[in-house]
């Protein structure tokens, strides 16, 4: 029993390790190009929030996979 609970903790927390940078980063870079570039605000805003949520969508898989350990 608390064996499954250290795994779901490691799933959960080693499979949000590479989203949370990956957010990070884009957010990082859009504010970046916005700032070179006041005008493209609407052209990035767009592929950033696409961008993001699929780097969400990879947190959600390792959710998932923690709630299926039992």
């Amino acid at each position: 029993m608390e064996i499954t609970f250290l795994a779901k903790a490691i799933a959960i927390g080693v499979g949000s390790i590479a989203p949370a940078i990956a957010i990070g980063m884009i957010g990082a870079k859009a504010m970046e190009s916005i700032g070179r570039n006041p005008e493209s605000a609407g052209k990035i805003l767009v592929p950033m929030l696409l961008s993001c949520a699929f780097a969400e969508a990879v947190a959600i898989y390792a959710l998932v996979i923690a709630f299926t350990i039992s």
